[in-house]
């Protein structure tokens, strides 16, 4: 292909990844430490470091399997379709069942940070943004 019709074609690609991109520009990272195969079948074990920014929130989203995660610094307000908004904090831990649509904004001054261990679908992305739940 022509460079002169690569341009176009990379332009329109941005442009429809853009909601994509904009909601990683959040406020959160997720950073791999490691992934590895699991007892059960299709599906590995995903370990990595967690931050939602200050002010920030993680964006509405699921996963193709469980998260479990523990909160090493700060706070937020983890949200879950279906259950009542519950704050989490330094020491705490919490489960999220796979598919389960949830967010997290942290409302403080410093970043939550956390280490997720997802237990997911090989194959799959890790995180696809979803639209939050009806109230």
């Amino acid at each position: 292909m022509s460079p002169l019709l690569q341009r176009p074609l990379i332009g329109l690609a941005c442009l429809l990844a853009a909601p994509l991109c904009l909601a990683q520009a959040s406020g959160l990272t997720r950073t791999l430490v490691t992934k590895a195969d699991v007892s059960v079948a299709n599906r590995e074990a995903v370990v990595a470091r967690v931050e939602v920014s200050p002010g920030s929130a993680a964006g509405w989203h699921t996963h193709p399997g469980d998260e479990i995660s523990y909160v090493q610094e700060g706070e937020a307000t983890l949200l879950m379709a279906g259950q009542p908004a519950r704050k989490v904090a330094a020491g705490e831990a919490f489960v999220i069942p796979a598919g389960v649509v949830h967010n997290a904004i942290n409302h403080g001054q410093a970043p939550i940070k956390l280490v997720g261990v997802y237990v997911v679908e090989k194959g799959q992305p890790l995180a696809t943004p979803a639209p939050a739940p009806a109230p």
